[in-house]
């Protein structure tokens, strides 16, 4: 193989500048593990999910909760927010994933919908680049790809043998293109439009839990249980 370790790339790498990282606020709200967050497209606005059930709606500027939303379960294991910052996407342990336009007019849950459903625990979702699809990831070791405003499955994606764990959407410049990563220890990146896995990556000694592109997206980087982070690079033909 033309596996390198992190430390032998490091040392070609030049140092990164001392970081003056400080805190800046502390979101309290949630009861229990906060699973999952993400930032809306505005830069200020931030969704996140929790083991207590509850998905909160931030004003990360002024800590404010403006929306909070009660689950159906617990163990909400997935968030996400939508381009257009108009919507948000979360779901867990109901298996489904459901979506949630927001307003003031209105509560929240008042207009929810539900956009799919897996077999098992959804552990992941995104929008890719519009809030018009969806795409999951499953305990079922499938990822999906679903029609928001008609709530149908456009695209199923089996290869996975275990828990899908995280995912990744490609730089736009590389096309329809997406990674997903899990408990089969593997990291498989496929084609959106075909459903077809163009590449797949092994190594790891134990599951995946995250896995990112890199943003010029010819290469990835993946975390696991077994301590270790890898990256690896890949070409489509």
């Amino acid at each position: 193989t033309n596996d390198v370790s992190v430390t032998s790339l490091a040392g070609k790498v030049e140092p990164i500048k001392d970081l003056n990282i400080r805190l800046r606020r502390v979101l309290k709200g949630h009861q229990g593990k906060v699973l999952c967050s993400d930032w809306s497209q505005d830069k200020r606005h931030i969704v996140s999910s929790s083991q207590d059930g509850k998905m909160i709606i931030w004003d990360a500027f002024t800590t404010n909760k403006e929306h909070a939303v009660t689950m159906p379960t617990t163990w909400v294991m997935a968030c996400a927010y939508a381009p257009s910052g108009n919507m948000v996407a979360c779901g867990g342990l109901d298996n489904k994933v459901t979506v949630y336009p927001l307003s003031f007019e209105e509560e929240v849950s008042a207009k929810k919908k539900a956009v799919g459903t897996h077999t098992s625990y959804m552990s992941c979702c995104l929008f890719p680049n519009s809030d018009q699809q969806i795409l999951t990831g499953s305990g079922d070791s499938t990822c999906a790809l679903w029609d928001v405003e008609c709530s149908q499955l456009l695209q199923s994606f089996h290869g996975h043998s275990a828990d899908v764990m995280a995912l990744d959407l490609s730089p736009a410049e590389m096309g329809n293109t997406f990674v997903s990563a899990g408990c089969d220890r593997q990291a498989l990146v496929w084609d959106m439009r075909s459903g077809q896995c163009v590449q797949s990556f092994q190594g790891h000694e134990s599951d995946i839990n995250t896995v990112r592109f890199y943003p010029s997206g010819d290469a990835i980087a993946t975390g696991s249980d077994d301590a270790t982070c890898r990256l690896m690079t890949y070409v489509l033909t």
